[in-house]
């Protein structure tokens, strides 16, 4: 079997898609967003993830932003890859999502467990879903193990090994549920020229590199991505208590960040970088500036200071 190839190490953004008043896609901001980004040396942009409301856009539309994000990435002259959120609850409907990804110029696939009638879900049930899908995938998978939006399947580190040996094209894991212990399982199994496993969030990115993280995919890197870059730096030179003590920061930032919801995540970036809006599609909750400006957001606006220097 031909092997895979793995995304490269370093900072992932699930990119946030702004909207206007109206819920139309908002490409202005998107722009701005995805050109801050780039030129924060990203390693890749996570296109229709839990925080870019993938659930909430239309399939042309979710083609539409893939394009929009490959023709940035062309004009920035950069190396960033495309991950693509392709995860529906059949094998049929994933299958197509991940083919129409990679003619709009995704890299790679990011795929949820199927969690409609999370009762028949048994782990022999999804180990099949992961194996059909990889068997006709026209991109490279990466399994996406976020329980909290995936109603409570949590993949264990024995079924994450257990797909990656038994298929090359399963080629890393997206850890959003924190756990180290099986994070650092599946680093110590699975060589890193064939999987690449990532921490999840930006709350534990310092012991996720410790454990084996192929890098970050954090929420937080909308906000402030060279901060980011700037921990991974640090503990490649072996700097570990400057490591440490951006950490922290980060950590209280992301935990601040992540009670205003998805629509903060948008709101913080018009209220420190001057571009978009708190707007969410209906049902998700939208965050106006006037809430996020008289709230405390003292960590984040540590790390933010931080980002402007960098």
């Amino acid at each position: 079997m031909t092997s895979q190839p793995t995304p490269p190490f370093g900072v992932y953004t699930p990119v946030v898609c702004f909207f206007n008043d109206d819920e139309s896609i908002n490409f202005d901001a998107v722009t701005q967003h995805i050109q801050r980004l780039l030129s924060s040396g990203v390693a890749g942009l996570v296109i229709h993830g839990s925080n870019g409301e993938a659930t909430h856009l239309f399939p042309e539309e979710k083609i539409e932003v893939i394009r929009h994000a490959r023709k940035l990435i062309t004009e920035a002259k950069s190396n960033a890859v495309i991950i693509s959120g392709c995860s529906a609850n059949s094998a049929r409907e994933t299958i197509r999502n991940i083919e129409t990804a990679k003619e709009a110029g995704a890299d790679f696939a990011l795929v949820l467990p199927p969690s409609y009638w999370a009762a028949a879900m048994s782990k022999p049930v999804i180990k099949t879903f992961y194996l059909e899908v990889a068997s006709k995938s026209a991109l490279p998978l990466i399994i996406y193990n976020f329980p909290g939006v995936a109603s409570g399947i949590d993949i264990d580190s024995d079924l994450i090994i257990d797909l990656a040996q038994q298929s090359p094209k399963v080629v890393g894991v997206k850890l959003t549920c924190g756990n180290l212990g099986k994070l650092q399982r599946v680093s110590a199994t699975l060589p890193s020229t064939q999987f690449a496993p990532f921490a999840g969030k930006a709350d534990f990115m310092l012991p996720g590199l410790v454990a084996g993280s192929n890098g970050v995919i954090s929420a937080l890197a909308n906000v402030v991505p060279k901060v980011h870059g700037e921990v991974i730096r640090l503990y490649q030179a072996g700097e570990l208590e400057k490591a440490r003590a951006i950490q922290a920061d980060l950590s209280k930032a992301d935990w601040e960040l992540v009670k205003f919801g998805i629509s903060g995540v948008k709101t913080a970036c018009l209220h420190w970088f001057g571009y978009g809006s708190g707007k969410a599609r209906v049902p998700l909750p939208t965050v106006n500036a006037e809430t996020f400006a008289s709230a405390n957001v003292s960590a984040l606006d540590t790390v933010v200071q931080l980002e402007k220097q960098l």
